[in-house]
């Protein structure tokens, strides 16, 4: 099926995703998305910004419930928003529109459910999580405050994130990126307002910086329903037609569950390596949490490509558009790669600029430097291997990205373990998560190459002959 026959009768944001050049496209959708995911990135670091006024301790709570934090983050928006955007992609592209608009309720239904096992899951187990990462007095109490209520308020996160995806699924980027910037200005004065107090408001502490944020997401939460269940969107989803259908729950539920075993595996990364410099002391921690986040400004960076990928592809692939899908997957993952490297590169060699942002407590500095200096140079691979998860995702094939990662926790932890086991120091733990990164990004581009998205994985082979391979399948 040609591309002209593949977009006729389509909605024209639809169309777009079919038709367009590739690279003004990415470039058109990825920005207001990076937006998006750089302004909820802004949310955390405001909060860490005015959290670290009041002192060490207070910092190393945020960085070990931080992991935590994320990890709900990347499942909500990343992983279960990747397989909802993808899911309602596709079925445009088929031009299932019916199937398309139910499938927001089923999104939300499954968001509600997994936010409560959230809640239920930290709610009970948190302190002690914490305490086995090596939280230990102030550090461990600020941390289990701050950690009791977000994750009280995990239903406004999980369905701020869904409603994103959704829309997002629709080739929309600019209206949840427009949400989520007004959220993070919101940020700004509400989060030293509430944690430091002014007039008859009382100063809260950490505890301010947690309500300030579910603040945001309730009200971000608010206009994104507003908008989908008016006249200007896309989709209609009506409760009054309501009837929960098991394959669209599996069709989310199964790219959703892969995902957040990928993002698990991210975050226990961090987590486990949280521990191991634990041992080191607390400013230690202070310093690796620090720094370590921009790692996770990278996820979100490449998540802000990701979702217009996840569009372009799902669609093409439900439209029978292979081709067109691959050449935009290696697009992105050019451009994830350039961006990811050039961050990596510049906090190797201005490691101090963005650790003092935050605290200058001499030890906490010398355990920031040593990792970014290890790690840094190296994001780029990281930057590909996420990339490719989020391709992966518009195709609706996650499994060997999902194992990429797995096999990056196995190294970073082991090769963590294996420093300390043999006497080594901080600098040896941060060169193992170093060469996890690279194995992560060279293993999901093997997969990837090699035909992961059609069949069995074999030897990377040419572009063309693996379009020719996939259209005698299809």
């Amino acid at each position: 099926m040609g591309e002209a026959g593949a977009a006729a009768a389509l909605d024209p944001r639809t169309r777009q995703l079919l038709q367009d050049p590739i690279v003004p496209t990415l470039v058109r959708l990825g920005t207001p998305n990076v937006l998006i995911m750089v302004a909820q990135a802004s949310a955390g670091l405001i909060e860490t910004f005015f959290v670290g006024k009041l002192g060490t301790d207070a910092l190393a709570g945020m960085a070990l419930v931080f992991p935590v934090v994320m990890l709900m983050q990347t499942i909500s928006a990343g992983a279960f928003g990747g397989a909802i955007a993808s899911s309602i992609a596709r079925a445009l592209g088929g031009r299932r529109r019916a199937e398309a608009d139910s499938l927001v309720l089923h999104a939300l239904a499954i968001a509600l459910g997994m936010s409560l096992l959230f809640s239920l899951t930290v709610l009970g187990g948190g302190r002690r999580l914490y305490g086995l990462m090596g939280g230990t007095g102030g550090a461990l109490e600020a941390a289990v405050i701050y950690s009791n209520l977000v994750f009280a308020g995990a239903a406004l996160v999980w369905v701020f994130n869904s409603l994103s995806a959704v829309i997002r699924g629709t080739g929309n980027m600019t209206l949840p990126a427009t949400v989520s910037v007004a959220g993070t200005a919101l940020l700004i004065p509400l989060s030293p307002l509430l944690i430091f107090g002014f007039g008859p408001v009382p100063a809260l502490g950490i505890a301010g910086g947690a309500v300030a944020l579910l603040i945001n997401y309730l009200l971000g939460s608010l206009a994104l329903g507003a908008y989908l269940w008016s006249r200007n969107s896309l989709l209609r989803p009506s409760f009054a037609q309501l009837q929960f259908r098991w394959p669209l729950f599996r069709d989310i539920l199964r790219l959703g569950l892969f995902g957040a075993v990928s993002a698990i595996a991210t975050n226990l990364t961090i987590a486990i390596c949280t521990a191991i410099v634990g041992g080191f002391g607390t400013a230690a921690i202070a310093g690796y949490g620090t720094a370590s986040r921009i790692e996770y400004l990278l996820i979100p960076l490449v998540f802000g490509l990701g979702g217009p990928l996840v569009a372009i592809v799902g669609t093409c692939m439900g439209a029978g558009l292979p081709e067109r899908a691959l050449h935009a997957t290696w697009v992105g993952a050019a451009i994830a790669v350039a961006l990811t490297e050039i961050i990596g590169l510049a906090g190797a060699l201005y490691p101090q600029a963005w650790l003092t942002l935050f605290d200058r407590d001499p030890a906490m500095v010398s355990a920031g430097v040593q990792y970014l200096h290890a790690v840094g140079p190296l994001y780029g691979f990281f930057g590909l291997g996420l990339i490719l998860f989020f391709a992966s995702q518009g195709a609706g094939r996650v499994q060997w990205p999902v194992l990429g990662n797995v096999v990056r926790l196995a190294v970073a932890a082991g090769g963590g373990w294996l420093a300390l086991r043999f006497g080594g120091g901080l600098v040896q733990v941060f060169l193992a998560q170093a060469v996890a990164l690279v194995v992560y990004g060279l293993f999901n581009a093997a997969a990837v190459a090699g035909g992961a998205w059609f069949g069995p994985v074999g030897w990377p082979r040419s572009t063309h002959r693996l379009v020719r391979q996939v259209r005698r399948a299809l």
